[in-house]
């Protein structure tokens, strides 16, 4: 897969900045749905004995939803707010990448009503699910 934007064109769309960026990648956007990828490095802060911690995937899953977020705002042209996780349901996480190996995370929009987005996500390694659950995220006011 390509990335649609250069590593830093995809982490200027999100309010995290460096070193607690866990997304690298934008493959694909659609108002009701989003591909991203991450790839960890050693020096990551969720390194955890050569693997990517569930921590991480946890972030990773959070921050590919704030992407969606970001992008829908760069294309109307407007700053992107900053958002939070209101609730988790259903993580499941049945494998930790390795150091240096890919993830790929879709990420499909159930809901989205006043700030307010509910989302399925699932993450994969070369198209096996890793991780998989439902997200509630709020924006800030």
């Amino acid at each position: 897969m390509t990335s649609l934007f250069e590593k830093e064109a995809v982490q200027a769309l999100l309010p995290q900045k460096n070193p607690f960026v866990m997304v690298d990648a934008l493959f694909s956007y659609a108002a009701d749905s989003l591909v991203s990828g991450f790839t960890a490095d050693e020096n990551n802060l969720f390194a955890d004995s050569g693997h990517f911690s569930e921590s991480g995937l946890i972030e990773h899953m959070a921050q590919s939803v704030a992407l969606h977020t970001g992008y829908s705002f760069f294309l109307k042209k407007e700053a992107a707010p900053e958002g939070y996780i209101g609730s988790m349901k259903d993580i499941v996480i049945n494998a930790l990448p390795k150091i240096g190996q890919p993830i790929v995370t879709s990420v499909t929009i159930l809901q989205e009503f006043m700030g307010i987005t509910l989302v399925s996500v699932s993450t994969k390694i070369d198209g096996n699910e890793i991780a998989s659950g439902q997200m509630k995220t709020v924006l800030a006011k």
